[in-house]
């Protein structure tokens, strides 16, 4: 009994040191403007790496039951100045892609670059690039602005991912939001939950939720309805760097203006590897 009772006084010290030890969410001004300073795009952050990518597409019946799924996967390198990440894809469907396409892929690519690299030796070509790409990281900007005029932004609790701290964060958008750029007009149309890493101020994970039905093409091609859920995931790579790790998304679209479809996508992100101009092409085939 003596026993008994020496356990329970014991629980319920440690439940006590355990409420009173907890610890307060941090201010939301002093946080959101950490958070700030620490937004960059997936393509700035994934600029110094190669990676896999596996794609997934999957078209479904109206019960969500997948009736069609394409599945590919690339390798990933850094694109030229200007241009989106060069995707070199090796398998498809389960199949690698034969070498000897590879080969021909490869050698248009090397084409690619010996061109830009021709095209950039002109001091007005250089000019020109470098004003789209400060034009880029404006538009950035403004749309992280917008992030912070549109949302009314709340901080929830505070929740472990895989060990890391994170603070959740919900984002609503405002009765009247008032949006100064085309990627914010696009966010008045959803909600969002995101988690924050405590320690590194870095988006962790997030769930983005249509809060209407959004039409892309004049409401003919494509449809993303109330309700649909999309979700981001991050991870923390050599413990330096938080990078995408899985993405996924539905919507429905139009084909021809007659046909309907619903589709759901997945993108897994793997292998991150430091990318130097001597990183080897060759990679290990991916799981699964």
């Amino acid at each position: 009994m003596r026993s008994a009772l020496l356990t329970l006084a014991l629980s319920f010290t440690l439940l006590a040191i355990g409420a009173t030890s907890e610890r307060p969410l941090p201010d939301y001004e002093t946080f959101a403007a950490q958070v700030k300073k620490h937004l960059a795009t997936d393509e700035a952050r994934q600029s110094g790496y190669t990676f896999i990518e596996r794609r997934i597409e999957q078209r479904l019946d109206a019960s969500g039951r997948t009736t069609e799924e394409a599945v590919k996967v690339f390798e990933v390198y850094p694109g030229l100045p200007g241009e989106d990440r060069y995707r070199r894809l090796i398998e498809e469907d389960g199949k690698p892609i034969p070498p000897d396409k590879l080969a021909e892929r490869d050698r248009e690519r090397q084409r690619d670059v010996e061109s830009y690299a021709r095209k950039l030796s002109s001091e007005p070509e250089r000019e020109k690039a470098s004003r789209a790409i400060e034009k880029e990281r404006a538009r950035y900007t403004a749309a992280v602005d917008d992030v912070f005029r549109i949302y009314d932004i709340r901080i929830a609790k505070r929740e472990s991912i895989e060990g890391h701290d994170t603070i959740l964060a919900t984002l609503t958008p405002k009765a009247d939001p008032k949006p100064r750029t085309d990627d914010g007009k696009i966010m008045t149309h959803f909600k969002a939950r995101a988690w924050i890493s405590e320690s590194d101020y870095e988006l962790v994970r997030a769930e983005i939720e249509a809060v209407d039905t959004l039409s892309f093409g004049l409401g003919l091609l494509a449809r993303v309805h109330k309700g649909t859920v999309a979700t981001y995931q991050r991870r923390k790579v050599n413990n330096e760097v938080w990078l995408p790790e899985r993405v996924t998304w539905t919507a429905s679209a139009k084909v021809l203006l007659l046909k309907s479809l619903r589709l759901r996508g997945v993108s897994e992100f793997s292998n991150y590897r430091k990318f130097t101009v001597d990183t080897s092409t060759s990679y290990a085939r991916p799981p699964g």
